[in-house]
């Protein structure tokens, strides 16, 4: 009898947090988050970041080709520039395969 109870009134709050989740496309104070979110995106992907990138690359394949750093490492670097500054591509992509 309890456990019944219990169902019910837990099915309840399950259903109104979930019509209440769908009803409020943005909670109260994500504006201040989301421009936060926006401006950090600006900066990373940005000209100077792009720049310092850039100078990365070319230190990076500098040391690869002098000996005074290991292939793997140097790759690694390249490769995550590559996936920072492809990830909207890469995200699209996922989307568009699975939806």
């Amino acid at each position: 009898m309890k456990t019944n109870r219990l169902l019910n009134e837990s099915s309840a709050l399950a259903s109104a947090a979930l019509s209440t989740s769908a009803q409020a496309a943005a909670p109260a104070g994500a504006s201040p988050i989301l421009g936060a979110v926006t401006w950090m995106q600006d900066t990373l992907l940005g000209e100077v970041a792009s720049g310092v990138a850039v100078i990365a690359v070319a230190v990076v394949g500098l040391m690869m080709l002098s000996g005074r750093l290991n292939w793997r490492y140097g790759a690694t670097v390249i490769v995550g520039c590559f996936i920072l500054f492809g990830a909207a591509t890469i995200v699209g992509g996922i989307r568009a395969t699975a939806g």
